[in-house]
């Protein structure tokens, strides 16, 4: 399932909490790179954040030969936003902590 599929099953629920969201997300990311490392089995995605901090994800494959650009830069992109929803996660939570 998609974050897209997730968000859309999320918002059908109604939920009535503050909470992180997809748009809040990708509204944050501000530049996105790919890095295909030495061995030509690793892919690297840096997602920057408006604050300048960043968070990186991989894919990779056993076998050079059985890699390819176009299936891992999502995957590396999925496992690095999975960070910033940890990350925005816990903001949430210190706001609502705070009384903010």
């Amino acid at each position: 399932m998609s974050a897209s599929d997730i968000e859309k099953s999320v918002q059908d629920a109604k939920p009535s909490a503050p909470r992180v969201t997809l748009e809040h997300i990708e509204s944050i990311i501000v530049d996105e790179t790919y890095t295909v490392l030495p061995s030509g089995k690793v892919l690297v995605c840096e997602l920057t954040l408006r604050n300048g901090y960043t968070v990186r994800g991989e894919a990779s494959s056993v076998a050079k030969e059985n890699f390819k650009r176009e299936i891992g830069e999502p995957i590396a992109r999925d496992r690095a936003v999975q960070q910033i929803w940890q990350l925005e996660g816990y903001l949430l939570q210190e706001k609502l902590f705070h009384g903010e």
